[in-house]
């Protein structure tokens, strides 16, 4: 049976992330790609907090519609349009453009703000072929997951990020189910594709081929909102393009997600804070556990 670790500062100091570098390139860079025409705030939150976790820059590749919005709200960022389908979401035909994007950064993620899940499978599954790792893959990304269960295209270290719907779609399994038995799916999920699996919900779980499952508490229901998600897979890339290993980007964006709710939560009420405002925790939250 797979150990178990409950995840606590403790836990976290024990385990320093990579010391960061003097200059922004040293610190990462990470390639978001994501989002379409109705779906433009959800890489805009993913890309802050990968910042906000320390990585030094950020690229955002997305559709062309929202491209030069995205580039005044987020002025930090490298913005790329993308083309389109005619529902707004991102094409197959880019898939190779965004592996030429990915060539030279430190870590990816794919699939915040996507609406279509075949749109999702179709344009991973152009992009793979010629794609290098690490990548992370969030939300409808896993519509790619559910048909190619192994990852076999994924070249490099791979980090999923989903919530219990999504992975019972990829499990092919009754959503009640992987609810009732949630470690018992990380870990089946994990067996079947070799990556880190990060599961949300009000009990975060990571499995790791070959090692314990991580348990992180926390967070309260103020975390159930829209575009949580898309800041925790931000965090998650954020550590893993300054150098982390996936399990370790996993169980510290888990961790940071979780606790950036709580203080949200005290600061502004147990209900009703925005996603845009759990990222800018996290740096105290970094000091903190270095301390």
């Amino acid at each position: 049976m797979t150990a178990q670790v409950h995840v606590t500062p403790a836990t976290l100091h024990g385990w320093p992330l990579p010391a960061p570098a003097s200059d922004k390139h040293g610190r990462g860079v990470v390639l978001v790609v994501g989002g379409s025409a109705g779906t433009p705030g959800a890489v805009r939150l993913a890309a802050e907090a990968a910042l906000r976790v320390g990585c030094g820059k950020v690229r955002i590749a997305t559709a062309s519609s929202a491209a030069s919005r995205l580039a005044a709200l987020v002025p930090e960022a490298r913005v790329y349009a993308l083309e389109e389908t005619a529902d707004g979401d991102l094409a197959a035909e880019n898939g190779p453009r965004i592996a030429a994007l990915a060539e030279d950064v430190d870590a990816t993620l794919i699939g915040c703000g996507f609406v279509d899940p075949a749109a999702s499978d179709a344009l991973l599954g152009a992009a793979f072929p010629d794609l290098r790792g690490p990548v992370v893959l969030d939300a409808l990304a896993s519509a790619y997951v559910a048909g190619h269960p192994e990852l076999g295209d994924v070249q490099g270290p791979s980090i999923l990020t989903m919530n219990p719907n999504e992975l019972a779609h990829v499990l092919h399994r009754d959503a009640a189910e992987v609810a009732g038995e949630p470690g018992r799916a990380v870990a089946e999920q994990v067996s079947a594709s070799g990556a880190v699996v990060l599961l949300g919900g009000e009990t975060k779980l990571v499995g790791v081929a070959g090692g314990p499952t991580y348990e992180v508490t926390g967070g309260g229901p103020g975390l159930a909102t829209a575009g949580s998600g898309d800041v925790q897979a931000g965090l998650v890339a954020g550590l893993l393009a300054r150098g982390a290993d996936p399990d370790q980007a996993a169980v510290w964006g888990a961790w940071l997600h979780a606790t950036a709710g709580e203080r949200a939560a005290a600061r502004r009420g147990s209900l009703g804070f925005l996603a845009r405002e759990l990222a800018p925790e996290v740096p105290a939250l970094l000091d903190e556990v270095a301390g």
